[in-house]
């Protein structure tokens, strides 16, 4: 093999092992798109004491859910959170405030549309060393910015009906494993969510 030969197939694999690489990039970077995943590094979650999240209320009337009704509980209808409604019914609770549920750190604020519309996603670290999260769906306005830390019972948002798609409520899940994508809000496999209004109760 001459030595022009020998740096064409070196040229050759190196062009070759580019496009390799960059087509996995861009898999990759298509896959964290479509999953609208946001990850927070383990690094960026160092708590400082003030924002340990040493107890728990409720996401709407605070801090006991005064004036409202939990109209679809977890799985029921393999539902994975809990519908917060106005005991005075219809859209009447529309632009309502959220709170957040304990200290933590706004990991996802965005409008996620596909009939979840406007999705808060606050991390919450325990006194134990656990690691929760609260997911807050159909929000009409978004007070708080990612990666911002906030504490129990701050305004993160208000109470939307997505444009109109539903009558106005929070639907709210808690959630162990960091990493589910937001998902489709109903399945009879929970591996990974907790039942909301039972933490909560257990967690005061």
């Amino acid at each position: 093999m001459n030595q022009r030969t020998q740096i064409f197939i070196i040229l050759t694999s190196l062009f070759f092992s580019c496009k390799q690489e960059s087509n996995k990039q861009v898999v990759e970077n298509k896959t964290n798109a479509e999953n609208e995943i946001t990850i927070v590094k383990k690094t960026e979650l160092v708590y400082d004491i003030n924002f340990i999240s040493n107890s728990f209320d409720f996401p709407v009337g605070k801090p006991d859910a005064n004036g409202y009704y939990n109209a679809q509980k977890f799985q029921e209808n393999m539902h994975l959170g809990d519908d917060w409604n106005a005991v005075t019914g219809g859209n009447s609770d529309l632009g309502d405030p959220i709170y957040s549920v304990a200290n933590g750190y706004v990991k996802y604020a965005q409008d996620y549309g596909s009939g979840w519309g406007n999705v808060i996603r606050v991390i919450h670290k325990m006194q134990n060393g656990k690691m929760i999260e609260s997911l807050y769906a159909h929000c009409d306005t978004i007070i708080v910015k990612e990666k911002q830390w906030i504490k129990r019972g701050m305004k993160i948002g208000t109470i939307g009906n997505v444009d109109g798609q539903y009558l106005a409520h929070l639907h709210f899940e808690l959630r162990e494993d960091l990493d589910l994508p937001i998902g489709y809000g109903y399945s009879d496999i929970t591996t990974g969510y907790l039942d909301p209004s039972k933490f909560i109760k257990e967690n005061r």
